[in-house]
């Protein structure tokens, strides 16, 4: 049973603010806040005491409207930004004995490299557009220590055709690319090393419909031949519904409900998740 295993990843109390908050907004309770942010001082708090847990093989997704800290807390589980407290632990590391966020530089590139991909929602930030789509593949290989060069083009060829890159344009730099096709090089990068947990920050938005569709099938068929954990976040109810086994709502950079996806869908509790299931009927 899922309550019995160990969780690939286990999150407690991440909190995330920017500014230095003052005496009206720093009571845990921020009773005075506007949505998430301190009209005194100006503080957001982006993300309040996040807590959760993914297990082995399932996909956690995370949905909320723009501005509710989902992708603050995505920036934070892969150290694109600094936690202002709270603690992690991927099971992968130290056996989930260490709290990652505490842990050096080093350490820190060590897990990005080793134990996480991560796919943004803008293909800019996770790929080299002046580099082949191989080059992109060994890029992430030779920071996590590969030096063979055949064994890293044979392990690229193999990941681009697992996300539908055909053969002739390996050697193509992504900028020549559809947004569709970035991603999916995007996913193919984050995979190389074997991750046992994959993060991916509003992967679908601003592709046509038809192309959305075909990355989300991408993504349910590397779930299924991976086995790999994933995180989704995305603002669009359907893409989670579609994807997600357990699903987290979020609102002013809180967790307003959490649950299996099937039991948010049909009796959800919230108002606010009330609404996001009434915009899919």
């Amino acid at each position: 049973m899922k309550e019995m295993e160990q969780p690939v990843l286990s999150v407690r109390n991440l909190h995330k603010q920017y500014g230095s908050g003052c005496a009206a907004c720093r009571d845990a309770r921020r009773e005075r806040l506007l949505k998430n942010y301190c009209p005194a001082c100006g503080t957001v708090y982006a993300c309040q005491d996040i807590s959760f847990e993914v297990f082995g093989g399932e996909i956690l997704g995370v949905v909320g409207e723009s501005g509710s800290g989902k992708s603050t807390l995505m920036k934070c589980l892969y150290f694109d930004q600094e936690v202002s407290a709270g603690e992690a632990y991927l099971y992968a590391y130290q056996e989930g004995r260490q709290n990652i966020f505490a842990q050096s530089a080093q350490q820190k590139r060590y897990i990005q490299n080793h134990l996480m991909g991560k796919v943004y929602q803008n293909p800019l930030d996770g790929l080299r557009m002046n580099f082949s789509s191989l080059g992109n593949i060994g890029e992430k290989l030779i920071a996590a220590g590969h030096r063979h060069v055949g064994r890293m083009e044979a392990r690229g060829r193999e990941l681009l055709a697992h996300v539908n890159i055909p053969e002739y344009r390996v050697k193509e730099a992504p900028k020549s690319f559809s947004g569709g096709m970035q991603q999916r090089v995007q996913i193919a990068k984050a995979l190389s090393n074997h991750p046992p947990l994959l993060l991916l920050d509003e992967v679908t938005t601003g592709l046509d419909l038809s192309v959305q569709a075909s990355v989300l099938d991408l993504i349910k068929m590397i779930q299924r031949d991976f086995k790999i954990s994933m995180v989704i976040v995305s603002h669009d109810f359907g893409v989670i519904r579609m994807l997600a086994d357990r699903t987290m709502v979020m609102l002013d950079g809180r967790v307003i409900e959490h649950g299996l996806t099937d039991q948010v869908l049909e009796d959800p509790q919230h108002s606010y998740t009330q609404q996001l299931v009434q915009s899919l009927l």
